[in-house]
């Protein structure tokens, strides 16, 4: 936990979240896994001020990247709002990415290397902070959290799935522009429906613990959109991170389920046996035996956490056995991940080295990689 500590310290001194020295550094995806990380130090060691520099990373991000950039000739909040509603609906038009470039305009010229460092909304950003959000809720107990990541849910829904003029299911673009109004990038992101159902139903699950809860806030036709959307997709990846999630994501369906919300079991058995191949094939091409400078941590750091999770529902899996013959038959499809386990300790173990972590691959994307290990070593604040 020490070493959580020094790393989140770090963090935060290094994006402008704690100390003044440098201007607040807001990128969503990292943001959000630090969020759950503060989180998580503030239930081990009930020191207030994780909790409190928690609640301060949610409100930078709210008013940095929820609101237009500083190079754009366009002001105030990006969902249009006036100060004062935006005050109160931060997330009602979504939050930007949080990249250097600004987004494309509509008359350049599209160039998939660019991109990837140009501004925007993507989806599977949105999912996380989304997910942070709930557990800030779960975590506090204030409500608002949650009802700020149900509008953002619905917002970005709105605008990021649609009808293909041929077809009758629904699809996904990849990245909006800011303002929401037009696809950047039209393909669909290979996991991101399912980190939407899975992150709608938690916000569900959640909302139904809550008193007064309205009906515009429910999010019963956004699940069930996605619920289609997911419908037959093939989830096999040999990338790290996208490893991890799926991982994470058999891990959050089976809380869920054991909380009392009835989400099909075939889809876990379906995300486990997926991650199989994709975890055989990663260890065969030898990733993790090279030096540092030809490896991301991050994405590497994204399967360490997900082997976290398959350790986890080890557990929650053997107890759901004892009670239940269906949760043999779930055990066993977890057991041949179980080889896999000591590869999470290996990845964190060479990014614990000093050494390493002086390379080029680290320095060049230093805030990512420190919450992502962080995140690794105290999963249970992400991972709940």
């Amino acid at each position: 936990m020490i070493v959580v500590q020094e790393m989140m310290t770090e963090f935060a001194e290094l994006t402008g979240l704690s100390s003044t020295a440098h201007p607040p550094r807001r990128y969503l995806w990292t943001d959000s896994f630090a969020v759950c990380n503060l989180l998580w130090l503030y239930r081990m060691t009930a020191d207030k001020r994780y909790r409190d520099l928690a609640l301060k990373l949610v409100d930078q991000v709210h008013h940095i990247l929820g609101r237009h950039r500083e190079d754009d000739k366009r002001r105030g909040w990006i969902s249009g709002l006036s100060e004062t509603d935006g005050e109160l609906h931060p997330t009602a038009g979504g939050l930007r990415i949080g990249k250097e470039m600004n987004e494309r305009r509509p008359s350049d010229r599209f160039d998939e290397r660019v991109e990837w460092d140009r501004d925007g909304q993507y989806y599977h950003y949105l999912t996380k902070w989304m997910h942070a959000l709930n557990r800030v809720s779960r975590v506090t107990g204030e409500h608002v959290y949650n009802t700020w990541a149900i509008e953002l849910a619905k917002a970005v829904h709105r605008r990021f799935t649609y009808m293909p003029q041929y077809g009758s299911q629904k699809r996904m673009f990849w990245k909006m522009s800011i303002d929401l109004s037009r696809p950047l990038v039209e393909s669909m992101g290979h996991h991101d429906p399912l980190d939407g159902f899975i992150t709608y139903s938690q916000l569900q699950a959640s909302l139904q613990e809550y008193q007064g809860r309205s009906k515009d806030a429910d999010l019963a036709a956004e699940i069930a959109d996605m619920a289609a959307i997911c419908k037959g997709k093939d989830w096999v990846t040999d990338d790290p991170l996208g490893l991890g999630e799926l991982l994470s994501s058999a891990y959050k369906i089976a809380r869920l389920n054991s909380d009392g919300v009835v989400i099909d079991s075939g889809l876990m058995d379906l995300l486990l046996d997926s991650a199989a191949p994709g975890l055989n094939s990663y260890v065969k091409e030898g990733a993790v035996k090279l030096p540092a400078e030809y490896r991301l941590a991050f994405r590497e750091l994204g399967l360490s956490i997900g082997l976290h999770a398959v350790e986890r529902l080890r557990e929650l899996r053997k107890d759901d056995r004892r009670a239940s013959g269906r949760g043999e038959i779930q055990y066993n499809r977890i057991k041949p991940l179980e080889r896999f386990l000591p590869l999470g300790e290996t990845i964190e173990n060479f990014w614990l080295d000093p050494g390493n972590r002086e390379s080029a691959a680290w320095t060049e994307h230093r805030d990512i990689n420190i919450v992502m290990l962080a995140t690794s070593l105290g999963p249970d604040g992400y991972l709940g």
